[in-house]
């Protein structure tokens, strides 16, 4: 069974965003299948752990820039959601550097993490979004 399966819930329709988010859920699988692997390298963790974080930020760049050009209201608490766990996720990978184990309770957070703020953060975006979109694709027509 998938540690994380990327199910229709997890799908926002923008495209750009449900594909990085696929990615993500994607590298918490990977990351799942090697520590509970019956021989994890920890070399293979720590590529897996360094791409998360790699991915995650590119991820939150794409979003927050997403909010600028469109004057997101809710840019500053979604930031704040982006920075906390960006912070969380880079204790992870440095404990990890200075030789402690990544539990399941690490990736159960992870998984936990990405569910709440892909389905309630950001679902939450999804309303303005879409008036927005629907207003520029309106003046391109005119």
């Amino acid at each position: 069974m998938t540690f994380m399966p990327w199910t229709s819930e997890l799908e926002l329709g923008i495209e750009e965003i449900d594909n990085q988010h696929k990615e993500l859920v994607r590298l918490a699988n990977v990351l799942h299948d090697e520590i509970s692997g019956p021989a994890p390298q920890r070399e293979a963790i720590g590529a897996v752990l360094e791409g998360l974080m790699d991915y995650t930020h590119n991820h939150f760049i794409v979003e927050e820039v997403l909010f600028q050009q469109h004057n997101y209201p809710e840019t500053p608490a979604h930031q704040a959601q982006h920075n906390r766990f960006t912070g969380t996720a880079m204790d992870l990978l440095m404990r990890f550097e200075d030789g402690e184990e990544v539990s399941i309770e690490a990736l159960e957070f992870l998984k936990d993490w990405l569910v709440h703020h892909i389905c309630k953060v950001d679902r939450a975006y999804l309303p303005f979004f879409r008036a927005a979109f629907a207003q520029q694709a309106q003046a391109t027509a005119a």
